[in-house]
Parts: structure tokens; sequence; C-alpha cells
């Protein structure tokens, strides 16, 4: 049976058509502590788009990195399935779910998880060194912008540059899906803007797909789609029909 999405989408023209690039059906995760069994995420259906910049709110343990780490493949649905090229993530033995996060997705965290003894280029060297078809890394920095930091070591850049590092590592996989855990919450507000520009500027211009999650209702503002969760649950799916760029997002 079609969900209404897929049958809006069939009735695009091939040039505008929304291409699927995961969909979950049912997603439910528990986690067994003990005696007591915690229901962290409960039936969440939904399609992920590709070339689409995809921001999910909701507050403290409304679910937001789990279901971040399913979609990530660093953690298995409990139910449901999460379908990528027709492969169910939640039955994959561990090989090829370690194929998946080293040749698909990218990830971002909200520090930075840069080594502190290696330049910049080391740094984003390490991820080009797993992946199948990695973008060279001068050119993967110089898309953040730090080409001229190429040689310098963490501990000799701010906090904002070491960000843009740690997207620059994550973009040189060249991965179809890049996720983002709370990437400007280390960030003052005006590094926090440029980061969320780059971020912007990689779904429409790099044509990948971006995740963000973030507690920050304003930075749904930047996305094609905004997903509400609360208590687990997706409670609302909100489509901007024209997204806003970083700098007139007020916060």
């Amino acid at each position: 049976m079609t969900t209404p999405e897929e049958r809006d989408s069939t009735s695009l023209p091939t040039a505008t058509r929304k291409e699927v690039l995961l969909q979950l059906s049912g997603v439910g995760r528990t986690y067994q502590m003990g005696e007591v069994s915690v229901e962290v995420l409960r039936d969440v259906t939904l399609d992920i788009y590709r070339r689409e910049l995809l921001v999910l709110v909701g507050p403290s343990g409304s679910g937001k990195t789990t279901l971040l780490n399913i979609i990530g493949g660093l953690d298995r649905a409990t139910n449901g399935s999460v379908l990528f090229e027709r492969e169910d993530l939640s039955t994959m033995n561990g090989r090829a779910l370690t194929k998946y996060r080293r040749q698909i997705v990218g990830f971002v965290f909200q520090f930075y998880n840069l080594v502190p003894n290696l330049t910049a280029r080391e740094n984003v060297m390490v991820a080009t060194e797993i992946s199948r078809e990695p973008m060279d890394v001068a050119d993967a920095l110089a898309l953040v912008g730090l080409e001229h930091r190429i040689e310098h070591f963490p501990s000799q850049m701010s906090g904002g540059e070491q960000q843009r590092v740690s997207i620059a590592r994550a973009l040189a996989k060249n991965p179809d899906l890049l996720l983002c855990d709370e990437p400007t919450g280390a960030l003052d507000f005006d590094t926090g803007k440029r980061v969320l520009e780059l971020l912007s500027r990689t779904a429409r211009e790099l044509n990948k797909t971006v995740i963000i999650i973030t507690h920050n209702t304003a930075i749904g503002e930047l996305a094609d789609r905004v997903i509400r969760l609360r208590s687990g649950e997706v409670v609302e799916v909100k489509e901007n029909a024209h997204p806003k760029s970083a700098e007139e997002i007020v916060w």
C-alpha cells in the first residue's frame, strides 16, 4: 500500500520527484535496565529523502539521539524496520552494518572528537582511509573554508574551526547521509550560524541528505522538513515551503 507521501511524490514531474533514501516503519527501541523495560522510541514511521535537510526537534529524553543512532547504524531498532536500498538495518549482521556506517554515513557530533596530536589534514585523512570513494582531503577542507588551516593542530584552532574540521572529516567520506547531533551546542551564536549555513549548503549544493537534531526549535526554519518528537513518538511533521538561510533565523 502506498503512503500519502508516496502518492504525492509519484504525481510530481521526474525532475522534482522525491527519491526515498531511508524508510522507517513502526520503529521502536526498548532498553532493559535490570527488571525494568524503558521504551525510548515507539512506532516511528517516516520516509527520509535524498538531498533534503531534515531537522529533528524535541526536549531532552524525547528520543532524538536514539532515532539518529538507529538511522546511522550505531544502534538497532527493537521492532519495526529501517530500509536502505531494500536492506533492513535492524537485521544486518555486524559486518554489513559496519560497511553501511563506513560508506553511507558521515557523523558530526556536538563535541568535535578530533585527535589532538593530528593536524586538520591528518584528522580528515583518517576518514578517507575507510571510505569507498573519498574526496580529496584538501578539497574537503576547502569546502568548509579551512584550506589555510590544513597543517594546524586542534589546539591551534577555535571551537568553530574545530567543528568545521569535523564536518570536513565527515564530508571527506563522500557519504549519502550526514548525521549531526547538536552540532552548534558547544558554539557561540555567530559561529553556530556559520556552521548551520555550511550544513545547509551541504544539502543544497552537494546533494547530501543532512539530518540535524536539536532542542532549538528556531533551527528548524533551515529545514525542508521538521520532525517533532515527544516521549519517543513523532508528534508533528512540518514541511517548509521556503526554508530560511542561517542569517535569517532569529534565535
